[in-house]
């Protein structure tokens, strides 16, 4: 496949820049993959399409706040720092972008909160925008970790074109994140509620969890028309042993399971073994899917609405069948779905492998 057939025209009022007013009933699409019916539905009715010993698989990473708005020293000049990860507990090290990059050197200081008292040294230059900085605090970690939180904004996708509200730390974050780590939200995750995992809960529907820490490389721009030549960015993932037990046993009766976003769909194929089921796997993970793609384990899948280019895209075509997922997202763009994390959702469902 080349990068080219995952061009789309995308009109900019179907991004979605606010989620719907409660979790589970934005739109859904469902698509068969089996008989390429296509059926328009809202989230909540996705209860009817699975059934007792079902497994759905959700990505439990937590997003936390790493967008931070700074001063650098003397000029005062604003300078917009995204956390990525922390390299370093013990010195404080993070690698983070900035912008506007030309403007920071090794060595200047940065000046976080009403009363800069969070200071960060440069004392690297890992990519032309990407830095390390060394944050000066002497206090406990824990404590670090608490002041440095509580002056970042929710990261929004950058095709949210707002400034983060205060709704935005709830809804922009799955109602079961447990395990800190993601800067970008697994978005499939963002439509169940409480009361639909309940429902879930009362058919019978198993529910299994995950880690895979999303990064900012899930919106880095692919620069290459041969995909085979693409590198993706490496994320941190955890596939436990009690996961593995519970899907293994819904694969070996004969029941779905579902991945619950591309996250999730990205973990599982990592972790797949010879026999097309999967083992206990931690680390990273820099797995690329897109078609074909021989997927062993999941039977259905849930996706928000992807851009045009997207690695995300591709994987949902490799799900789906790029003819009918390409044809379902020419139908949303017609019926007037919104696209993007805040967006409405597909579900695909296929035949037991």
């Amino acid at each position: 496949m080349k990068l080219s057939q995952f061009k789309f025209d995308l009109p900019e009022n179907l991004l979605a820049q606010h989620p719907s007013k409660n979790r589970d009933e934005c739109r859904l699409m469902v698509v068969n993959a089996m008989t390429g019916e296509i059926e328009h539905k809202i989230f909540k009715d996705i209860l009817g399409y699975f059934d007792d010993g079902d497994v759905m698989v959700f990505n439990d990473t937590k997003v936390f706040p790493a967008r931070l708005i700074g001063n650098k020293e003397k000029t005062k000049a604003i300078i917009e720092v995204f956390l990525l990860r922390e390299l370093n507990s013990d010195n404080k090290f993070w690698d983070v972008l900035v912008e506007p990059a030309r403007k920071i050197r090794i060595g200047n200081k940065l000046y976080f909160g009403p009363d800069e008292s969070m200071v960060a040294e440069v004392i690297d230059n890992t990519t032309s925008r990407g830095r390390t900085l060394r944050f000066l605090y002497d206090g406990p970690h824990d404590e670090f970790k608490e002041a440095l939180f509580a002056l970042g904004q929710t990261p929004l996708p950058p095709y949210i074109k707002r400034e983060p509200e205060p709704a935005d730390a709830e809804r922009y974050q799955c109602i079961f994140a447990k395990n800190e780590g993601a800067v970008v939200a697994p978005a499939a995750g963002l439509h169940f509620s409480r009361e639909l995992m309940k429902r879930l809960e009362i058919k019978g529907v198993e529910r299994a969890f995950l880690t895979l820490h999303c990064g900012r490389g899930t919106y880095r721009e692919i620069d290459v028309e041969d995909l085979t030549k693409h590198r993706m960015d490496s994320e941190d993932m955890e596939v436990s042993g009690e996961l593995v037990d519970i899907v293994n046993a819904a694969k070996d009766r004969g029941n779905a399971v579902c991945a619950v976003g591309t996250s999730v769909l990205r973990a599982l194929a990592t972790s797949v073994c010879m026999d097309g089921h999967i083992m206990p796997t931690k680390g990273w993970t820099n797995k690329f899917i897109f078609p074909p793609y021989d997927f062993s384990v999941c039977t259905s899948m849930v996706s928000n609405f992807h851009l045009p280019y997207s690695t995300m895209l591709m994987m949902v075509c490799a799900f789906g069948g790029y003819d009918l997922v390409m044809k379902a997202y020419q139908e949303a763009i017609k019926e007037g779905y919104k696209f993007g994390a805040y967006g409405d959702a597909m579900l695909i469902l296929r035949a037991k492998p």
